[in-house]
């Protein structure tokens, strides 16, 4: 339709009839002229309507659906992430408590020691299968570490530093073929050199061939001329076996080094000596032999069995 003056007279003519009709049902009520109208277009397009809300409605359903199903989907999502973060703390909690032993081990060898320690983290290993025993540690030139220091933790003696970088260092391993270090017995001035054997007892060979040793014994660090690369009085290990004595020079012992050189993770460098030789005050106790209970039989006549004079009273 063209928009003439006629046009816009319709429109406005309409618009009064639907004003006026409005009016009419509205002041009308229930007894309201266009009542029947009403009723007539609602049983003419009741039937359309109920056809559309029927299309409408499983897609609204689905959609509601799908929605609570994101919703639900973004509970579950939050809930394994609250239980990975959970188990995250946890394990976390678990290393920190392990690491925090470590720690005071050390920290009492330390003080038993009067050795001066800068504490360290083990932050990679070396190639423990072909060419050597090493460890990587998270201190270095600028923290006041040097070449030759000796490396403990909570446990006793675990080698030495081999190279330093500026906030790094390279230690090499008791266990290392390549290590050796002074050693001395227990209670007493047995001297010797122990080497390490990878993942074997270190192999140490005492100055003293006829030297008493049993299985049991335990030994130090003998320290080292200005206490470089090693300081006296760090636990080595206890003897495993001794071998047999051959009349000659040296003797051959095998010690269980006190130190897990495969699970190391907080160490020391010690960058003070001690003003004195410890000697054996920083080996732990030993431990106390478990007693063997012993079991005493008693053997009790039966009281049924007969005794010799009443059968021959009775005969």
């Amino acid at each position: 339709m063209r928009d003439t003056r006629e046009s816009r007279l319709l429109l406005v003519l309409l618009i009064a009839v639907a004003f006026a009709l409005i009016t009419v049902d509205i002041r009308g009520g229930e007894d309201s002229p266009v009542d029947g109208a009403r009723q007539a277009a609602a049983t003419v397009f009741g039937p359309i309507e109920s056809g559309v809300s029927s299309a409408v409605d499983p897609v609204g359903n689905a959609v509601s659906a799908i929605r609570d199903s994101g919703e639900r989907h973004d509970r579950l999502a939050m809930l394994e992430k609250e239980n990975a973060v959970l188990k995250a703390r946890l394990g976390s909690d678990d290393r920190a408590r392990s690491r925090l032993e470590q720690l005071d081990r050390m920290l009492k060898v330390a003080g038993q020691g009067q050795y001066g320690i800068k504490g360290a983290e083990v932050i990679a290993i070396g190639a423990a299968q072909g060419f050597s025993w090493t460890i990587t540690i998270d201190v270095g030139a600028e923290d006041g570490i040097k070449r030759d220091m000796t490396v403990l933790n909570g446990d006793g003696l675990v080698g030495r530093v081999t190279t330093v970088g500026p906030h790094t260092a390279t230690v090499l391993l008791a266990s290392d073929p390549d290590f050796t270090v002074g050693t001395r017995m227990e209670s007493g001035d047995e001297l010797g050199f122990a080497s390490g054997q990878g993942d074997r007892p270190l192999r140490v060979e005492l100055l003293n061939g006829k030297a008493e040793v049993k299985k049991g014994d335990r030994l130090v660090t003998f320290g080292s001329q200005a206490d470089r690369p090693f300081v006296p009085g760090v636990p080595v290990g206890v003897v495993s076996r001794v071998d047999p004595s051959g009349g000659g020079l040296t003797r051959t012992l095998y010690v269980t080094p006190y130190v897990g050189f495969t699970k190391l993770d907080i160490v020391g460098v010690v960058v003070e000596p001690p003003k004195k030789d410890p000697r054996d005050t920083v080996l732990p106790p030993k431990p106390k032999p478990t007693p063997r209970p012993t079991v005493t039989v008693t053997v009790t006549p039966s009281a049924e069995a007969p005794v010799d004079g009443q059968n021959q009273q009775e005969q």
